[in-house]
Parts: structure tokens; sequence; C-alpha cells
């Protein structure tokens, strides 16, 4: 009887992934994105083990919200008091935080347990063109071929 072969840990090669961000819908990046994270894009997948691959995204500043997304999406979080719901629309975050806009849309698509923010942490993301990741010389990304 043969069995599926399951993934190691210390068999794992992890690569790199530069990706730019320009004129690309949020949503279609955040899935390819948390994909590769995951490691869905191997083909010894694993479910239960972090086979995923490093990102790095740069000019989150320049990608596009579809539809009325600017407006009527919004953002919520609690301070924890009284009366400290704040709301801010997904257009506001993109001119003031882009950068906290892609992770929080990433960081939805992935597992809600310790297996998620370990794949989480291989995520860098960037609002302009420069990122402090070309020592470990990213592979380009096109992601226009891949959707």
């Amino acid at each position: 009887m043969r069995t599926t072969p399951l993934a190691k840990t210390s068999d794992i090669k992890r690569k790199w992934y530069l990706i730019d961000a320009t004129d690309i819908a949020l949503g279609r990046l955040s899935t390819v994105v948390a994909s590769i994270l995951r490691g869905k894009n191997k083909p010894q997948y694993t479910p239960n083990v972090d086979t995923g691959d490093n990102v790095v995204i740069i000019n989150a500043g320049k990608l596009k919200l579809t539809g009325r997304k600017a407006t009527d999406k919004i953002y919520y979080h609690h301070s924890s008091w009284r009366g400290g719901l704040k709301a801010v629309p997904a257009g506001q975050m993109l001119a003031e935080n882009p950068v906290r806009l892609v992770e929080l849309s990433v960081k939805g698509m992935l597992p809600k347990n310790t297996l998620g923010r370990q794949e989480f942490k291989k995520l860098h993301v960037y609002a302009g063109a420069d990122h402090q990741q070309t020592a470990q010389q990213p592979e380009k990304l096109d992601i226009n071929k891949l959707i």
C-alpha cells in the first residue's frame, strides 16, 4: 500500500517573489498572494505544514479598488472603550495607509490559527517602489499572467 508523500519543514525550499501592485485590483492581488504564502502553487503542498514562499509587494499605493469599494467598503476596529468603534472607508485607507489595506486583505484569506500567523510573517508590503529585500534577490512575478 502506497501512501501520499507529506512535506516536512526540513525539505521545503523557499523562494522569494516580487509583485508590483500597480493597477491591479485588491482582491485579485490578495488571492494570488495568499495562495503563494500557503504554498498551494507547489506540488508538495500539505495543509498542516507551512510550505509557502516569501512575497514582497511594491507600489501598494497604486493598486485599484473596483466598483464602489472606495466608499462602500468599511474597515472597523474597536478601541475597547465605550463608544470606541472606528470606521474607515477603503478609499481613505488606500490614501493614508495602503500597506495596512493590503495586509488586512491578505490576512483575511489565511487560516485563523498558528499556521496562518506563521505564513503571514512571510509577507512584506511597501507603499512605494523601494524595498529592503534586495539581498534575497526576489524573482519578479507577473500577476496578470496568473489571473
